[in-house]
């Protein structure tokens, strides 16, 4: 996988672990459905990145793993509707298809 690639998506996961970590601070009061996941999110958004960075034999796991809890979260936001939420769901979606191109 060529570097600008790898690059790309490690930084839609930098991005995204911080959306849902913003959106999870947001949402613990009055949906805590939300913000667990967000915290889900973020956390493989986290290891994802550092998988990429080491260039570890699971990154492709890892990505693929993102994918799919980025695109659960994004699910989620949309129905929670918020303007931070709105955010959040934007950068899942970019995170969960860079991360599919990565498990490619």
């Amino acid at each position: 996988m060529p570097k600008q690639d790898m690059q790309a998506c490690i930084d839609a996961c930098i991005a995204c672990a911080k959306e849902c970590d913003a959106c999870a601070k947001n949402c613990m009061g009055s949906n805590p459905g939300c913000a667990n996941v967000c915290i889900d999110c973020a956390r493989i958004c986290w290891d994802c990145a550092s998988s990429c960075c080491r260039e570890s034999g699971c990154a492709g796991e890892f990505c693929k793993a993102c994918a799919d809890i980025c695109e659960r979260c994004a699910a989620e936001c949309e129905k929670c509707g918020g303007e931070q939420c709105k955010r959040c769901a934007e950068a899942c979606r970019r995170c969960a298809e860079a991360c599919r191109q990565m498990a490619a």
